[in-house]
């Protein structure tokens, strides 16, 4: 949860409900910011980029060998 300029923001994963996707809101901002069921919410949208940092853990340094340069 990020508090930014009076909004709340969150990340949450999209599931599928009969033909919709659902997102949940978090029960720290429905505390906050004291959304009742029924209330209109103003949201916005904006697919999350996916970062890979870290992914190849275990694969080694890059070495000199390993460069493509002499390999044409």
């Amino acid at each position: 949860m990020l508090l930014i300029y009076n909004k709340m923001e969150a990340i949450a994963k999209t599931r599928s409900v009969g033909g919709s996707l659902v997102v949940t809101i978090p029960s720290e901002i429905v505390k906050i910011e004291n959304i009742q069921e029924g209330e209109y919410v103003d949201i916005s949208i904006k697919k999350k980029r996916i970062d890979y940092f870290g992914a190849l853990k275990g694969i080694g340094e890059f070495k000199e060998e390993d460069r493509m340069e002499d390999r044409l």
